[in-house]
């Protein structure tokens, strides 16, 4: 299932399009907490989906029952460019454990690139709802070979994906490798360049969001 946040005029449609704006993107921190205000809807659209227990809360004057999260997630990232958005998810899920991936492009002198996994910090995923935040869903090569990588950290209860924007050439590789996940992005859109960026996308959000990084 995907669910694109763009479909209908929200408050969302707003950040997305300071997010593309090149006169607006320059303010890093503006830029970051777009991306962050983002993952903090995405969060609460997704807590609407997981398993819920009713519990009893006492107050000053009685007791309450409450419908409260009957298991926490797991919020994973890929570094660096996750970090906004895994940050506006945790201000939500504040009780969640975290996981941190290190995946990027390795370029080949032809041009073409395989995506080098380096890093990987995860508690175990047995049994537990996993969400993976993911800015720029391009072609989808990096996320699913980073889901692979967690799986090796236990069979997932239930699997999410956070993206800011998706290209629905990406989508559909997802889907076909990860068909029960569940997807959720701020925009699609619909075309992919022959080097895997994202059109018209709003450029390198890890780029964009902390400064340009050194290409040696």
């Amino acid at each position: 299932m995907i669910t694109n946040l763009s479909e209908k005029h929200s408050l969302v449609s707003n950040w997305i399009s300071e997010l593309r704006d090149v006169s607006i993107q320059t303010d890093r921190m503006r830029f970051r907490r777009n991306i962050e205000r983002i993952g903090e809807v995405i969060a609460y659209e997704i807590s609407k989906v997981l398993p819920w227990e009713e519990q009893e809360t006492t107050t000053p004057l009685g007791i309450a029952k409450q419908k409260m999260l009957a298991h926490q997630p797991v919020l994973a990232t890929i570094l660096r460019a996750g970090m906004p958005l895994h940050i506006g998810m945790l201000n939500y899920f504040d009780k969640a454990d975290n996981a941190f991936v290190a995946a990027y492009r390795k370029h080949h002198r032809d041009g073409s690139f395989e995506i080098s996994l380096e890093y990987l910090s995860c508690p175990s995923l047995e049994d537990r709802t996993l969400i993976v935040c993911d800015p720029m869903l391009a072609t989808g090569a990096s996320l699913v070979k980073t889901i692979e990588y967690l799986r090796r950290e236990g069979q997932v209860r239930s699997l999410h994906i956070a993206s800011v924007i998706a290209c629905t050439e990406g989508l559909e590789f997802v889907r076909r490798h990860e068909p029960t996940a569940q997807i959720w992005c701020g925009a699609i859109d619909e075309e992919l360049t022959a080097k895997g960026y994202i059109v018209p996308g709003l450029g390198d959000a890890g780029d964009l969001a902390y400064g340009e990084k050194s290409q040696s």
